[in-house]
């Protein structure tokens, strides 16, 4: 019995380092097959001026990247500042103050949030959000009456991340030991102080990991951001002006034009950059993660 529990073992743990092997060659695969399919574009141009240029003409074959880069940057940013505090304030209720009932109300309506497609996220935003900005906000700022704004897309893709951050959070504070809670109020802390000092404090390594998953998702969520963006290429400066992220530039244009010259290696070198910036983004902070688990 005993050899046929080794054997057993032997061959599950061979059949996981296949499947972990198999995941990372297939990442590996995708970045040397964008890097090939914008090879062309990187030819013509250096990398440099790509990065840095403002011009979007490919009938002038003037391929200019920053204004999406910077697109997606605002959104991004300004959907994790919007998402992060109400999802971390949502996670410590549910876990330390909210009631039985309220739990189990508030769990099936986070995961029917999680579960809707983009779309209904984009027309939530085209019917409500881009009103309500252009009615708020037109008296004062003529220019911004359009209401398809940095604002509006930041606020749709917070919505759209808030149920993933707050299910992970709650899953990370429901992980620290219940006599650390005790230890803390045992010596005279309030609820408050102990989900500060303790709670929080103890999950930092856990909040860090959920974020990155949560960044992740935004930087290539396309449908719902290209809906209420405005499209515009242009560096925005502003939650109020328009902008255009690289997943909707790809989506709006992949498969139109591509008789162009180097118009399909531009659209694969945004691409590439999403891929890159993303694979960057989580090897950073892994290593920031080991540091803050290591200290």
């Amino acid at each position: 019995m005993s050899s046929i529990r080794i054997a057993r073992e032997k061959t599950a743990g061979g059949v996981m380092f296949l499947l972990t092997a198999a995941s990372l060659l297939l990442v590996v695969a995708m970045g040397i097959g964008l890097y090939f399919k914008s090879a062309p574009i990187l030819e013509e141009h250096s990398l440099w001026e790509l990065l840095s240029a403002s011009e979007w003409k490919p009938f002038r074959n003037q391929f200019g990247f920053f204004p999406f880069i910077m697109g997606t940057v605002w959104v991004t940013g300004s959907a994790l500042v919007f998402a992060l505090p109400v999802s971390l304030l949502t996670a410590l209720f549910l876990t330390e103050y909210s009631r039985s009932w309220v739990k189990r109300w508030v769990y099936p309506a986070l995961d029917i949030l999680a579960a809707l497609p983009s779309v209904i996220y984009g027309v939530w935003g085209t019917l409500l959000i881009v009103p309500w900005i252009s009615e708020r906000f037109a008296p004062r700022f003529v220019e911004y009456s359009s209401g398809y704004t940095v604002l509006a897309s930041s606020v749709v893709l917070s919505v759209m991340i808030l149920p993933l951050l707050v299910s992970l959070f709650v899953e990370i504070f429901s992980t620290v030991p219940q006599e650390l809670r005790d230890a803390s109020q045992a010596l005279g802390a309030t609820r408050w102080q102990t989900s500060r000092k303790v709670i929080i404090r103890r999950s930092l390594p856990g909040i860090f990991a959920a974020v990155v998953l949560a960044v992740s998702r935004a930087l290539g969520e396309t449908i719902a951001v290209l809906m209420v963006c405005g499209n515009l290429p242009q560096a925005p400066h502003s939650l109020f002006d328009a902008c255009y992220p690289i997943p909707a530039l790809i989506a709006n244009n992949y498969g139109e034009m591509l008789s162009l010259p180097l118009y399909e290696a531009a659209l694969m070198f945004a691409a590439a950059i999403l891929f890159v910036v993303v694979l960057l983004f989580n090897l950073l902070s892994r290593i920031i993660l080991y540091r803050i688990k290591k200290a």
